[in-house]
């Protein structure tokens, strides 16, 4: 049985320099990667890996755009709601949800839903 052990995002950008600005100075990524000729970079924060790039000529391409959002799991979703809250565009503020998780979600420079969530049991516990 063939074992997955990791997805890491390719995020379309008609900016890199842009979105490579967003990724570090507003969330805290790291530049792991940048390749100017294939306007291409790989971004890594704790242990998730972003992956940055111009649409590829061999892919149609109208605008930047992706019918879904990118959840992240966070260990402190208040401090970071905290942080985020007047440095990005907001697609929702923080709330804890029937599903017993708090969540907020933002936009990031592209306009990709990037969603920030904590399990409410998990809330507190200095584990």
């Amino acid at each position: 049985m063939i074992k997955f052990t990791a997805v890491r995002p390719l995020l379309w950008t008609e900016n890199l320099d842009d979105t490579i600005g967003f990724y570090t100075r507003v969330l805290g990524f790291e530049l792991m990667g940048r390749n100017d000729g294939w306007q291409w970079a790989s971004l890594r924060k704790d242990e998730v890996y972003i992956m940055l790039s111009q649409p590829n000529a061999h892919e149609k391409f109208d605008k930047i755009g992706f019918t879904g959002s990118f959840y992240f799991n966070v260990d402190d979703v208040d401090e970071l709601w905290e942080d985020l809250k007047t440095k990005t565009k907001i697609c929702y503020e923080i709330e804890t949800f029937d599903w017993e998780m708090r969540e907020f979600a933002i936009y990031d420079n592209n306009g990709y839903i990037l969603q920030f969530g904590q399990p409410v049991d998990s809330i507190g516990n200095t584990e």
